[in-house]
């Protein structure tokens, strides 16, 4: 697992956090922000799988 892996689920859980918690509380602004974070987390994640992947191959 390299960084970029781990960072990337790292943020995925703090933005899921977020998002409940924006729930929970009606703040919108809050459900967002974690929504974003959530998907910037799983895109590095992604980036993260890949850099693997060729690092594998290659």
């Amino acid at each position: 697992m390299n960084k970029d892996q781990v960072k990337g689920q790292v943020k995925e859980v703090v933005g899921t956090l977020k998002e409940a918690t924006g729930k929970v509380l009606g703040d919108k602004s809050l459900e967002v922000k974690g929504l974003a974070e959530k998907t910037v987390g799983k895109v590095q994640t992604e980036v993260g799988n890949i850099k693997s992947d060729l690092k594998d191959k290659l």
